[in-house]
């Protein structure tokens, strides 16, 4: 699945500060996750996880969580590998771990749940809502859930990555992130392209504040969390840069401006620089607590327990209208995006992040109504090409292989 790292080809997301609307929204609750069981390991396990153990060796990957529930055969749960890359700490099935561009499945869920209630219109010029978006008389709400919108990527600025560099607790406002992506041109006419943006998904979490009446957080709990029982999800205050207990350490390696253009060359199609070159021995650093920049675009902390929920709601479109799951699945043959969804393959729907110390998989197989969630405590595997070195991706992988029909 395109990450984040998710334009066009690759497309995943390294970000580092938090960027919220202006003033910032009150801080979120921290959840509490109910003590559960962990279902009967199924027959399926004995063929997949000697495969996942030894994806992890080759991808320095300290430890991973993963659910795999497949109808009529039962439902896995299992923590992998360690929390620490000491080795001394297991990894949990409740850790709490940062979902990165998981997050805008959810920002494009309540703006089609505004939709529904017919407080906004998908067609509706993002001008419409906030005059301050360059050319947003010709932007409309469905161009920006689509990444057809043109909008720069303020990710992908080398200033902006500099600075985490240098000030890596930095946290960053959304007008702060919007003025770094408007200083540049756009990639292309609304419309005349595909180039994953997280500026995007920032400007619609502003225009989701603003219909909804409402903080993002606020909106995500009322039209998401309550109604499908996922209780150890939060969507932290910008400046916030801690994760509800428990949680597993997370990792990087190189600095942000690295990935950064490993990303970028992985995009332009040149593979050999499409990595992170890293001498053995080299350990990744410990990322933990910075805050991440983008709440609406990557600011998410779930569980799998509750990511699993949201594969399923999101893959059937649970809490749509038809016609509008049906808007939101139609992907673009370019990028391979619909509204907010990614199509990956194997005939998986759903959404990937990475953000420093965490990659995330998410995905729903409608053919089958299978559900498949990994979550990796390491942004990205060392002196690996980048379409290959995104742990939760490439461990998903295995699995779909492994268990999975071709979709």
């Amino acid at each position: 699945m395109r990450i984040r790292t998710k334009a066009a080809a690759v497309a995943v997301l390294l970000l580092t500060a938090a960027c919220t609307a202006e003033p910032a929204t009150p801080p979120a609750p921290s959840p509490v996750s109910p003590v559960l069981p962990v279902p009967p390991v199924p027959a399926f396990a004995a063929d997949v996880q000697p495969k996942l153990t030894e994806a992890m060796a080759r991808l320095q990957l300290p430890g991973a969580i993963v659910y795999v529930d497949l109808p009529g055969r039962g439902t896995w749960l299992a923590a992998l590998g360690s929390a620490t890359t000491d080795g001394r700490v297991p990894m949990s099935v409740d850790d709490h771990v940062r979902v990165g561009s998981v997050t805008k499945s959810l920002t494009a869920e309540v703006v089609l749940q505004l939709a529904d209630q017919g407080k906004l219109g998908l067609d509706d010029p993002v001008a419409k809502y906030l005059p301050q978006v360059p050319g947003g008389d010709r932007i409309t709400l469905r161009s920006l859930l689509a990444m057809t919108a043109g909008l720069y990527n303020f990710t992908e600025d080398d200033y902006f990555n500099r600075l985490q560099d240098v000030d890596p607790a930095r946290a960053w406002s959304v007008d702060q992130a919007l003025a770094t992506a408007f200083a540049h041109p756009p990639y292309f006419a609304p419309g005349a392209g595909f180039h994953y943006s997280n500026t995007n998904y920032e400007v619609l979490g502003l225009v989701a504040e603003k219909v909804g009446g409402a903080p993002l957080n606020s909106l995500y709990r009322d039209l998401v969390f309550s109604r499908l029982g996922m209780t150890s999800s939060v969507l932290p205050a910008y400046d916030d840069g801690t994760i509800p207990q428990p949680h597993p350490r997370g990792y990087m390696y190189g600095t942000n401006l690295e990935n950064n253009d490993a990303y970028n060359a992985a995009i332009s199609g040149n593979k050999a620089a499409a990595q992170l070159s890293v001498p053995a021995g080299v350990a990744p650093k410990d990322v933990t607590d910075l805050p991440v920049a983008g709440p609406a675009s990557g600011g998410l902390i779930s569980t799998v327990r509750d990511m699993a929920i949201w594969a399923k709601a999101l893959g059937t479109g649970q809490l749509l209208k038809p016609a509008t799951q049906t808007a939101r699945t139609a992907f673009d043959p370019a990028g391979s995006y619909g509204l907010g969804m990614e199509k990956a393959v194997g005939g998986l729907i759903g959404h990937n992040g990475a953000v420093p110390g965490f990659q995330t998989f998410v995905g729903y197989q409608p053919a089958t109504g299978a559900s498949v969630v990994v979550v990796a405590n390491l942004l990205l595997a060392p002196n690996t090409y980048f379409g290959a070195a995104l742990p939760a991706d490439s461990l998903a992988g295995v699995i779909q292989q492994t268990l999975l029909p071709a979709g």
